[in-house]
């Protein structure tokens, strides 16, 4: 894993949510690098994993260095998003909260990110009902 001068990730993001559509569907929406560029605008991404409709894994470089996973797990009707990020922040905050506000605005816009799909590709759909 990549990290600023050999040290630990500063930040190690682990975020879940439930999309009630195929892995094959979530995939698609992260499969255009473009797509990339909205969610992570500050970020370089470089796909070092492609696991098709099970995910990506990226090296990320730019605002943060490090790496970057969607782990896309099929669950009852629908698909668990994983979304993992070990990355550090460059340049590193000096103060600890500095770093933990970057840690909270990055959980914040993953979640964000995973609940616009959700919304966008879900389409009203409920969990247990077929789609329409």
């Amino acid at each position: 894993m990549s990290t600023v001068n050999g040290a630990a990730p500063a930040i190690d993001l682990v975020d879940e949510t439930f999309l009630a559509v195929p892995p094959s569907t979530i995939a698609a929406a992260f499969a255009d690098p473009a797509a990339w560029r909205r969610y992570w605008p500050d970020l370089t991404l470089e796909v070092y994993t492609d696991r098709g409709d099970a995910g990506l894994r990226w090296t990320v470089k730019g605002a943060l260095v490090g790496t970057m996973e969607v782990w896309l797990e099929p669950v009852l009707d629908g698909t668990l998003l994983h979304y993992f990020l070990r990355a550090t922040p460059v340049p590193t905050p000096a103060r600890p909260r500095d770093l933990m506000r970057e840690r909270d605005r990055r959980a914040r816009a993953a979640k964000a990110i995973a609940l616009g799909l959700k919304e966008v590709l879900e389409d009203g759909r409920e969990p247990g009902v077929p789609p329409r």
